[in-house]
């Protein structure tokens, strides 16, 4: 089976990037305006097969010529209920992933918020506990921790268990999934651009495309097409500056931090 997985994250508001969501250059460069969002769904609505719940969309059967789609939306920010509200207009499902510890920040979701993302239909899920940027060179001690926690306390806030997750930052290995297995993790997703899926300790293990701010409505539509050239092209690119993340370490995300002026 194949997938077709969407990453966007936040939702610009009045006009101000940090006001949901983790501040920065670097983090606004993956939020879209209000506008624009709209755009991107009236532009996947004509593609069948948009926006199912991942647990619900693995049981079925698909034509495999048109993987479905499946759409994520990392950090947790405010204007996941500003996204849900623009989702339920489609009758579309997301998938909203909140580091825990952020539940209640300024800018964040509350877990009331979270509770009722999670009665309207949508699907909530851990983003580790912390957020860090480079969680598979954690310590093992720290990846089991990230896992368990997070999911402990949204379990918590839900009143329902949190078995769906993705990695923060884009660093994945197989002991970050094995970890997430262990925590009660059931489908895990991933930041590499592929339609793959894999299991690893009966967690399934999803890539995902990523949406960033200069992602035109109509590449986006072009990610989730028949013809896979916009997504091939992503994945050369990713492959690229994985190459460089692995060589770099640390020093990867210091130049990205100045790149962005932080």
């Amino acid at each position: 089976m194949r997938l077709v997985t969407l990453e966007y994250h936040d939702l610009i508001v009045d006009d101000a990037p940090d006001a949901s969501g983790f501040p920065g250059a670097s983090a606004a460069s993956y939020k879209l305006s209000d506008d624009e969002f709209v755009r991107h769904l009236h532009a996947l609505s004509p593609r069948g097969g948009v926006g199912g719940e991942i647990r619900a969309v693995l049981q079925a059967k698909h034509d495999t010529n048109r993987p479905p789609v499946v759409l994520t939306f990392d950090d947790g920010g405010a204007s996941a209920m500003r996204i849900a509200d623009h989702l339920d207009q489609f009758g579309w499902c997301g998938h909203f992933f909140i580091a825990s510890d952020c539940l209640g920040r300024s800018g964040f979701l509350s877990e009331g918020q979270a509770r009722e993302l999670h009665t309207r239909g949508h699907v909530v899920g851990s983003h580790s506990r912390t957020h860090p940027l480079r969680m598979a060179a954690c310590p093992t001690e720290m990846i089991a921790e990230e896992w368990r926690v997070s999911v402990d306390r949204l379990a918590s806030a839900l009143g329902a268990p949190a078995p769906v997750a993705s990695v923060p930052g884009g660093y994945f290995s197989r002991e970050v999934a094995q970890l997430a297995a262990a925590a009660g993790i059931r489908v895990l997703f991933t930041s590499e651009p592929s339609t793959r899926l894999a299991t690893v300790d009966g967690c399934t293990v999803i890539g995902r495309f990523t949406v960033r701010r200069w992602t035109s409505a109509t590449n986006t539509r072009a990610l989730v097409d028949t013809w896979p050239a916009a997504r091939a092209s992503q994945w050369m690119s990713w492959t690229a500056k994985k190459v460089v993340k692995a060589a770099a370490g640390g020093a990867y995300l210091r130049a990205r931090e100045r790149m962005f002026g932080e």
